[in-house]
């Protein structure tokens, strides 16, 4: 595959849109709508046998939704996945952890969206004050036993599949690890 074009459509704070003319193996020409957004950070705060979830209210699905902490950093900016984190887990639990591991990487959507994603694993942790961003006040923070999780992923009330890829991740972690 070829790109011939390339031209921005629309931006903002958050990402960007571009369409791009492309020309396919067998000499076709097509175009590929592409939403651009920086790396993001999602943090699993784990204590035993409970885990750590945000709910807030998602507007394009119009609902509240329950997933693991998870952010970008502001105007796109380029940031070390690791900071990011740290920064992430903070900002919207309170929560320090003496340990962040990296666990995995996800690709949000690739047939429409450049987004890529890191998982990380939080524990040892300390509880803090938040420090929500204007649009997160409306969030809520909850611990959940594994059990719980579970039966909300069934139910569809955690349907996040951002959290739900990255607790895949976390039991081929913990099976890997003997947990």
């Amino acid at each position: 595959m070829q790109t011939l074009t390339s031209r921005q459509v629309y931006a903002n704070s958050w990402m960007t849109v571009r369409e791009d003319g492309i020309r396919l193996s067998d000499g076709t020409e097509s175009i590929y709508g592409v939403v651009d957004k920086p790396t993001y950070a999602l943090v699993i705060p784990r204590d035993g046998d409970r885990l750590h979830l945000v709910e807030q209210f998602r507007y394009p699905v119009g609902r509240r939704r329950w997933e693991f902490p998870a952010g970008t950093a502001p105007e796109r900016a380029d940031v070390d996945p690791a900071d990011l984190a740290v920064r992430e887990l903070r900002e919207e639990t309170g929560l320090i952890a003496g340990r962040m591991e990296r666990i995995g990487f996800l690709e949000v959507a690739p047939g429409m969206s450049s987004q890529r994603g890191h998982v990380f694993l939080a524990s040892e942790l300390t509880e803090g004050p938040t420090e929500r961003e204007q649009s997160e006040q409306d969030m809520r923070t909850a611990w959940f036993a594994v059990a719980e999780f579970e039966d909300m992923a069934r139910s569809g009330e955690l349907a996040d599949s951002q959290s739900l890829a990255a607790y895949l991740l976390l039991q081929l972690h913990d099976r890997a690890n003997g947990s």
